[in-house]
């Protein structure tokens, strides 16, 4: 049985009290320092039944003090909106097809990683039934990462838990993993969601 822990908490105060390379994998997806309307479409989308009007948004960038903490924590990393931020020439990028039929949306994302292997491409739909996170990632997308970037017994952090996608792709793969979230709203809403997919189906079936 895989050992999931997520905290309510600053991930800067976390990581501080972590020791190096406590981590195997790094997995996370931290704010680009986009405008909201950069997830949100525009045009005749922008106002239809597939955006979702009533989410918070928080763009501010992390500090380089955090992209330096990642490192020291963990010996692996994957990190989405790479492209974003400065950091070293990439070999293994993985570039997330959203299989998006309208081009005022974004077709794909892009993630830096640290390994030294081919680049990978991942395509699946970017639609999430009763999605309520800006910038929620299918769990299918983390199922896909943990199984070519990760190795069994790998200890998985994700710094921006957000709807808790890699949370439960991870429990349900049988990773160790801890996630953290400072926001009350989304950490409150991804216990009830991993609570729903993942400890009830055990509650039926364990």
């Amino acid at each position: 049985m895989s050992d999931t822990i997520a905290y309510n908490c600053d991930c800067m105060e976390f990581m501080a009290k972590c020791g190096d390379k406590s981590f195997d994998l790094a997995i996370v997806d931290p704010p680009y320092n986009l405008k909201p309307t950069s997830v949100r479409g525009a045009g005749k989308l922008r106002n239809r039944l597939l955006n979702v009007s009533d989410m918070s948004w928080d763009s501010a960038p992390p500090p380089h003090e955090y992209f330096e903490e990642l490192f020291r924590v963990s010996k692996n990393q994957v990190i989405w909106g790479g492209n974003y931020f400065s950091l070293p020439p990439c070999r293994c990028f993985v570039c997330w097809d959203k299989m998006q039929p309208w081009e005022n949306f974004s077709q794909c994302e892009f993630a830096w990683t640290s390994f030294d292997k081919p680049a990978k491409v991942f395509r699946h739909t970017s639609r999430i039934k009763g999605k309520w996170h800006p910038t929620a990632k299918p769990v299918e997308l983390y199922s896909y990462l943990l199984r070519v970037l990760g190795k069994e017994g790998d200890r998985i952090l994700d710094t921006h838990l957000g709807s808790g996608s890699s949370r439960i792709a991870a429990y349900k793969m049988g990773f160790d993993f801890v996630g953290t979230e400072i926001n009350g709203d989304y950490f409150q809403r991804q216990e009830e969601s991993f609570k729903k997919e993942c400890l009830v189906e055990q509650d039926l079936f364990g």
